[in-house]
């Protein structure tokens, strides 16, 4: 109905956002400059926040979209996982098949494929969506990978 009205396509409110709707007003489009940015200089962990309703999710999307062809992205949308089920999680987003493995064999196979992909000129980005709702020992996971940085790989 309100298609017509107001002469759109396609409706620019749904449930997952379209990257096509993106707006970079409001700082919308320097903050996606800054995080690249970041991601480019080997920043480490970054935080974006904001109230419900403006847009961090369509930043995701929107970065994901506008990360060079050498980022990997490793996108987590439920933020609730336990920590040996948010390392499945990223297990399974970096192609490793671990089914059976425990927590501490999880994050020492993902640690070795962080490793090989900047041993070959890759970067790997983990974005989580909504991490305040993270368990703190899924937190906890996400540092002891970020740790990969300090050694400068």
């Amino acid at each position: 109905m309100y298609l017509d009205h107001y002469g759109l396509r396609e409706a620019p409110f749904r449930l997952t956002p379209l990257t096509d709707f993106f707006f970079t007003g409001a700082r919308r489009g320097a903050t996606v400059e800054a995080v690249i940015y970041a991601v480019l200089h080997d920043e480490g962990i970054i935080r974006v926040s904001g109230e419900v309703g403006t847009g961090k999710t369509m930043l995701s999307r929107v970065l994901i979209d506008r990360f060079p062809d050498d980022i990997d992205t490793l996108y987590c949308a439920n933020p609730t996982l336990e920590p040996e089920e948010l390392l499945r999680a990223l297990a399974t987003d970096l192609g490793l098949s671990l089914p059976e493995a425990r927590a501490g064999a999880l994050l020492g196979a993902i640690q070795t494929a962080l490793i090989e992909r900047h041993a070959a000129g890759r970067r790997v980005v983990v974005l989580i969506d909504e991490a305040h709702a993270m368990p703190k020992a899924s937190l906890e996971q996400i540092r002891l990978l970020s740790n990969l940085e300090t050694g400068r790989h």
